[in-house]
């Protein structure tokens, strides 16, 4: 498949562009976390949030680890109180993880904190410059949601 010149350069830019954000939200969120959560255990916690009822693998999954990790990573914060496992009815060996109500509170205040820092990153650009990136964004979205919709069984 021959891709167009615009589109070479956009997929560039991205690649470029999405780490260095994300690299960013991620110290932040790690400065502003109370416990001094690692960056495993803050991202488990957001996927959670994301994906309640969720199992050990998938939470590996989405991490890049295998389930070993993963399992030593939410045991860690299940021992804090913000992750909670309960066995799966229908399935012995499957085990259910959802936020406590105070994993909640504490992913909210760490993702709230990273966001007013943002904010006040944003405040040096001009209306239309922030109007613009928003518009991408939007866009960005709609085209990677699409991906996930075609990826679901």
């Amino acid at each position: 498949m021959k891709l167009d010149k615009p589109s070479q350069e956009c997929a560039a830019k991205l690649m470029e562009t999405i780490p260095l954000l994300m690299r960013f939200i991620r110290a932040d969120m790690r400065t502003h976390s109370a416990d001094s959560l690692s960056i495993p255990q803050l991202r488990s916690l957001a996927f959670l949030n994301r994906n309640p009822g969720a199992s050990i693998s998938e939470v590996a999954d989405h991490l890049g680890v295998t389930c070993a990790t993963a399992s030593t990573t939410i045991e860690r914060l299940v021992q804090r109180n913000l992750v909670e496992r309960t066995d799966n009815p229908q399935e012995r060996r499957r085990v259910i993880l959802n936020l406590t109500k105070e994993g909640k509170q504490q992913l909210e205040q760490s993702q709230e904190k990273t966001r007013a820092h943002i904010v006040e990153i944003l405040e040096c650009l001009t209306p239309e410059q922030v109007a613009h990136i928003e518009e991408g964004l939007a866009l960005l979205k709609d085209v990677f949601e699409q991906t996930e919709v075609k990826k679901a069984p």
